[in-house]
């Protein structure tokens, strides 16, 4: 993986006190891919206060053998063990896995709420909800950069689609809602059908700008503004503020060998992230670092800065609010600290 997150450790911390809880990370251990416990700790110990982070499903702990619709339930059980040894102290105070987004397969309609029981009996502190990767695009620029896996196309308009929802919605989990920005107009339809389901959107909608020409993409964040401010008129949806490292945004860093500094990519972040603190509000806005996606455009360090650096205008309680609370109550956490 070509990854810059070890870049500029020694810059310099903003805001070293402002508490953090990261609502949107990964672990997995690939061939010529890994990013476990250990690495996350490294980066999240490195000098910001990060008290805890929600670990989010890439499948790749799930079981390989058993019924299909349960094998998730490997994932749920690999985050709850790191959980349990990092919360004992000993790995320093971040928590790793505080709060637990698993897969599911939302085709299987209905069918995963025997799924969703047996992750809430396995990890009852901790599993909160599910993630369905749904990443649907016109061609194929953004594909280049998965990391893991390319789901199949098509999945919001698969017919089992609602079902599975309902399950959730029944139970009061999440639904972790990651697309491409053309999508949203579909996952709005799709809200509209569950207002009691806490709906968490992934990477303020997962923007395509890479291979663009200026005039397409200024017509594509135009639509990602409109498309974002409409889904943000229902209340029963919330958004995570990161993502924006990752290459298919096109801002280019992971093609620079000069060390990315947190002014660097707060220049090109600041849109973004102005566009969901707008349409959201900072009561509805969730710090995510996303990492080690996001390392692909520089180091944990730089990264958190910028997002600091953009958002410093913020009234204390609102920065508290956004880089903290907020994940803490939409995925009901109690986290010591805060």
């Amino acid at each position: 993986m070509n990854t810059k997150r070890h870049e500029r450790r020694d810059e310099t911390i903003l805001d070293p006190d402002l508490p953090i809880v990261d609502s949107h990370i990964h672990l997995f251990d690939l061939p010529g891919n890994r990013y476990m416990v250990d690495d996350y700790l490294e980066d999240a110990q490195g000098g910001h206060n990060v008290l805890a982070a929600i670990y989010c499903e890439t499948q790749t702990f799930a079981r390989t053998d058993g019924p299909e619709h349960m094998r998730p339930l490997g994932e749920v059980e690999f985050a709850n063990g790191v959980a349990a040894m990092t919360s004992t102290g000993r790995y320093g105070k971040c928590v790793v896995g505080a709060g637990i987004i698993g897969h599911a397969n939302l085709t299987f309609g209905a069918q995963i709420g025997e799924l969703l029981d047996r992750c809430m009996a396995a990890a009852p502190d901790r599993y909160r909800g599910i993630r369905h990767v749904t990443l649907d695009y016109p061609d194929e620029r953004p594909y280049q950069f998965i990391m893991t896996y390319r789901p199949p196309s098509g999945i919001l308009e698969n017919p089992n689609v609602p079902a599975a929802l309902a399950e959730l919605q029944k139970r009061g989990l999440t639904y972790d809602a990651a697309i491409y920005d053309p999508s949203l107009p579909r996952l709005t339809e799709i809200v509209d059908q569950f207002p009691d389901l806490t709906i968490v959107l992934n990477h303020i909608g997962n923007f395509v700008g890479v291979d663009m020409d200026p005039s397409e993409r200024s017509e594509a964040f135009a639509r990602l503004s409109t498309n974002l401010k409409e889904l943000a008129k229902r209340p029963n949806v919330v958004c995570k503020v990161g993502g924006l490292g990752m290459p298919t945004l096109g801002f280019g860093f992971e093609k620079k060998d000069a060390e990315s500094t947190y002014l660097d990519l707060a220049e090109a972040f600041r849109p973004h992230v102005e566009l969901a603190v707008e349409a959201f509000g900072t009561d509805r806005c969730l710090f995510e670092s996303n990492f080690p996606p996001d390392g692909r455009s520089g180091g944990f360090i730089p990264t958190l800065n910028a997002y600091k650096h953009i958002l410093r205008d913020l009234t204390p309680d609102e920065k508290l609010d956004v880089f903290a609370r907020n994940a803490a109550r939409v995925y009901n956490l109690d986290i010591p600290g805060l």
